[in-house]
């Protein structure tokens, strides 16, 4: 649910002290692009992958950190029988309603923060050759964009987001096209990015691609060891 991604500008902050010493990456691309693909192929590969839309997925999955927060200020019937937030219903409401926007992300974004750290801490210690971190709305923040040396974007058509979402979460055309228009254009995530990945063809092509872009990270750090 995009209303739930991490975007706030002190959400970086407490990560630059990873800066320099290895490699960080930002990973982001529409709704519907295939961010999560791509991460999951890079972690495959051996990097250290954060995906701040899967912790806020987490930790408002039934009984997650953020649920009693919720439920306190929004009332039970933006929580669902299991437990989790009824993230159509709340999907509906933070659209219409700024106020109530921010007051979801004033509960979700230091939760977000938090692991986000934690996750990317643990990574370095367990001896990630790089760090990846998928953020949706990461060219939105420029605290993000402060702190990657690479900003990798994953595009494919607009039309192509739209079946895929309208697809795996079974929306609506109309609430989908509302979730676009929330986010960064595509000219724009282009405009700005180091790397582009296409991902509108087979898989193995999307692997190929992966690939290529691990070995040019892996460059990176290594250019970035011979240099400390």
């Amino acid at each position: 649910m995009s209303t739930i991604h991490s975007n706030t500008h002190t959400e970086s902050s407490d990560l630059s002290g990873l800066k320099g010493q290895l490699p960080l990456v930002g990973l982001t691309g529409g709704i519907g692009s295939g961010k999560s693909v791509v991460s999951d192929l890079l972690g495959k590969l051996g990097a250290g992958v954060v995906d701040t839309d899967r912790i806020a997925h987490q930790i408002t999955a039934p009984h997650g950190l953020a649920i009693p927060a919720i439920e306190m200020q929004f009332g039970r019937g933006y929580i669902d029988a299991n437990g989790a937030l009824d993230r159509s219903k709340m999907r509906t409401l933070v659209f219409g309603n700024p106020d109530a926007r921010k007051t979801l992300e004033a509960i979700t974004h230091p939760l977000i923060r938090q692991e986000t750290i934690k996750q990317a801490k643990d990574l370095v210690a367990h001896g990630a050759p790089y760090l990846g971190f998928a953020v949706p709305l990461l060219i939105e923040s420029m605290s993000w964009r402060s702190l990657i040396d690479l900003l990798v974007v994953v595009d494919c058509p607009e039309e192509t987001q739209i079946t895929r979402v309208m697809q795996r979460s079974n929306l609506p055309r109309e609430e989908v096209e509302r979730v676009l228009q929330a986010q960064a254009t595509r000219e724009d995530r282009l405009a700005v990015a180091d790397v582009v990945i296409q991902n509108q063809g087979s898989l193995t092509t999307l692997e190929g691609e992966v690939n290529l872009l691990h070995q040019k990270i892996l460059k990176i750090q290594k250019d970035l060891l011979g240099s400390s």
